[in-house]
């Protein structure tokens, strides 16, 4: 599927829905820069939009750099960094990152996107979680199921469209197993891909 395909069924989902978005660790690079330009651009620019993108596998800044290369304005975007503190990347700060010390603090996850959502209100709020596989390193089973279960209830009842990411393997994993119990759609961008 092209870029500008993932990002007409992404607008074409109503507010309120949640959509896993699975790349093919093979051809990752390609696959997340499409899922970028999905998100960030496509949707994140509609009138009345602006994504809350949650970080957990790339620092804000390197996102933030590729949002750049995709024209996004700055006000149109705003970070939840929860991986520089550990990587210790966050010598320069963004001014529209919020910055949480570890993926394991997923309250503070929780509390800063919807603290977020509060601060910044937009009649069209998309909240980007990357990726659901990184936070499964860092938390028990449980413990991710119970907060995406919560999470994605309270953007649902928001109306914010939520889009997880995912990297996929051959074979359905636990993650992948929890994450079809809460999402909508599940697009597979290796499958539909070019």
């Amino acid at each position: 599927m092209a870029p500008v395909d993932i990002g007409e069924r992404l607008r074409a989902l109503p507010g309120g829905s949640a959509v896993t978005l699975k790349l093919d660790p093979r051809e990752y690079a390609d696959h997340y820069f499409a899922v970028l330009n999905a998100t960030l651009r496509d949707v994140g620019t509609e009138t009345d939009a602006h994504t809350i993108y949650v970080t957990v596998t790339n620092p804000a800044s390197f996102v933030w750099g590729l949002a750049q290369a995709l024209d996004v304005a700055q006000d149109r975007i705003s970070f939840v960094d929860a991986i520089s503190h550990i990587m210790m990347d966050y010598r320069n700060p963004l001014p529209n990152a919020t910055y949480i010390e570890s993926p394991r603090a997923l309250e503070a996850i929780m509390l800063r996107v919807e603290y977020l959502l509060r601060r910044n209100p937009h009649p069209r709020s998309i909240v980007v979680i990357d990726s659901v596989n990184s936070l499964a390193i860092h938390n028990p089973p449980e413990l991710l199921t119970e907060f995406f279960h919560i999470l994605l209830n309270m953007l649902k009842s928001r109306q914010v469209l939520t889009v997880v990411l995912e990297v996929s393997d051959e074979e359905a994993s636990a993650v992948e197993t929890m994450l079809n119990l809460v999402v909508d759609e599940t697009i597979d961008v290796a499958r539909e891909g070019p």
